[in-house]
């Protein structure tokens, strides 16, 4: 009674099974064909193959190495600092005959030093450009490309700070000189972010993006240096921290733009290849501005303590280390109707509490 059920689960294993089996050939085909090419050549062809061969394996196993293995993410990093006990306002006069520092200037050069000192840039690696073969583009996947969003993100928030740095911070007004450590910087920050040193075009040599960010972090260094021998400006007005938190609340503004256009793309099982990369650029971001406005707070003290700015600096210092403890192993874009949790909008959420007390210290500033 029970031979016509066994055999309708038999078909159903053999043609699952049969299945799998053409699935795995297809797979495999290009590489037994290239095997059997491959067994009739001589020496002279099999070395060289073999070589190349070898420099992908070692290339792809270096990839995978530093897309998966991240250098420090802590999210409490920027209150290590400690700048209220240790730092004074930027260009202070200190006790000794120097002047103070800037605290924006130092946390930027160590982000900086954190994506290619300490750690290893990804975008500019050539396989992780090139993707799986030219065939599968690794924003595709959940995990090979989140390091390198995370990067972008943090870059983001440096390029931002080193125009505002050149533009208003290091200069007093608009008609003294722009400092040439600063002008360095920003142009080094803002060098193309996926640049090997080999390009296809004359000629056909160039500066690698880690290089230029090196350069960058020398630069800011240099122009921290210049202003502790009091050589250097940095204008600690209320109006220039007005327009620093606006220019912020703009870039804030754009990725959560970035963000919405994503979670249109929302589904029941909240699987989207292109969450992740969205989500990570957010966190570095996010990561960023975290440490600058932290160094902020500490540059422009007093126009803080004048216009009694803690509480609102402390909410939004509170709000940013409430968004880095999330930290999910993967990206989900579930729908409103959805039992899945959408991490994009998560993050956007706190992304907007952040823009929006950003701009109450911005109109605070303004009255």
């Amino acid at each position: 009674m029970l031979d016509p059920v066994v055999d309708f689960f038999t078909r159903i294993f053999y043609w699952i099974g049969r299945g799998i089996g053409k699935i795995i050939a297809i797979i495999i085909w290009p590489f037994v064909s290239f095997r059997n090419w491959l067994r009739g050549r001589g020496w002279f062809v099999k070395i060289p193959v073999f070589l190349i061969l070898l420099a992908l394996v070692v290339g792809y196993a270096y990839m995978f190495y530093i897309t998966q293995f991240w250098g420090n993410t802590d999210p409490e990093y920027a209150g290590k600092y400690d700048f209220q006990n240790t730092y004074q306002a930027a260009g202070a006069p200190l006790e000794n005959g120097k002047c103070q520092p800037s605290a924006m200037v130092q946390v930027t050069a160590d982000l900086l030093a954190r994506n290619v000192t300490e750690d290893t840039w990804v975008p500019s690696n050539p396989l992780h450009k090139m993707g799986l073969f030219f065939i599968w583009d690794w924003k595709d996947t959940p995990f090979f490309d989140n390091k390198a969003a995370f990067q972008l993100g943090t870059n983001q928030a440096i390029r931002r700070t080193a125009v505002e740095l050149v533009d208003r911070l290091g200069r007093v007004r608009g008609t003294s000189s722009i400092n040439q450590n600063l002008q360095e910087a920003r142009e080094a920050a803002n060098y193309r972010e996926n640049a090997w040193w080999m390009t296809l075009s004359p000629p056909f040599i160039q500066p690698t993006t880690s290089a230029r960010l090196r350069d960058a972090r020398k630069s800011l260094l240099a122009f921290n240096e210049e202003l502790g021998n009091c050589k250097a400006d940095f204008d600690t007005r209320a109006d220039n921290l007005l327009q620093f938190i606006d220019r912020m609340t703009a870039d804030i503004g754009s990725t959560s733009e970035i963000l919405q256009s994503r979670m249109q793309e929302a589904n029941f099982i909240g699987i989207d290849r292109r969450a992740d990369d969205r989500f990570w650029f957010t966190y570095g971001q996010l990561y960023a501005y975290h440490g600058i406005l932290t160094a902020a707070q500490s540059d422009f003290r007093e126009v803080v303590r004048q216009r009694n700015l803690y509480s609102l600096w402390h909410r939004v210092d509170d709000q940013l280390r409430d968004a880095l403890t999330m930290r999910p192993p993967i990206v989900m874009n579930g729908s409103a109707s959805s039992l899945v949790k959408s991490h994009l909008e998560s993050i956007g959420f706190d992304l907007l509490r952040v823009r929006a007390n950003l701009v109450e210290i911005r109109d605070v500033l303004d009255k």
